[in-house]
């Protein structure tokens, strides 16, 4: 019986691991081969070259935190009020995952300052996710205003949520962020 082969996703999701332990010039195949217990040699039955991973690892990435999630909350159906709750159920639960997480987001985010393709693909993930929350939002706002500010403060606190480092007075992180999300739904 021949030796199991190591699947593409995984190849990915450890090059998204990488990316976030020490930006792009970490995702290294070698290194990626080493960490999956493999060797190079399987890579490349997969991928042309690092670029075709470091490609591969983007379009991942821009699926998962857009088009899926977003395909994830509609199959619940629900008002906009109940599609937002699961969205921010949704993206809670996914903040250490390797392709979801904020920190890959962050990786991201720090990899598009320093290259104009990551930042255009940053910049229509971005968008997407604001013309998301624009549509449940608007349909129970009818400022359109408001709706851009509480869209902007949902964006910003999935992002800034894990970079701020005070104490939350008498109330735990958990429960300020439960007031959130329950003052952008109201």
């Amino acid at each position: 019986m021949g030796a199991t082969r190591t699947p593409r996703g995984k190849w990915i999701e450890e090059g998204l691991r990488a990316l976030v332990a020490g930006g792009p010039e970490a995702v290294r195949i070698e290194v990626l081969a080493q960490a999956l217990g493999v060797s190079k040699g399987g890579f490349y039955g997969y991928f042309r070259n690092r670029d075709a991973l470091l490609t591969e690892m983007l379009d991942t990435w821009e699926y998962e935190v857009a088009e899926s999630v977003i395909e994830q909350v509609e199959s619940g159906g629900g008002d906009a009020r109940a599609r937002l709750e699961r969205l921010f159920a949704i993206v809670a639960a996914a903040a250490d995952g390797p392709v979801r997480g904020t920190t890959a987001d962050l990786a991201i985010r720090e990899w598009a300052r320093r290259d104009a393709d990551v930042a255009e693909r940053l910049r229509r993930v971005d968008n997407r996710r604001m013309d998301y929350l624009r549509s449940l939002f608007s349909s129970f706002c009818p400022d359109e205003d408001e709706v851009e500010v509480r869209c902007l403060i949902a964006v910003s606190v999935r992002i800034g949520n894990h970079l701020h480092a005070a104490d939350n007075g008498k109330r735990s992180r958990a429960e300020v962020m439960a007031l959130v999300r329950q003052r952008l739904l109201e």
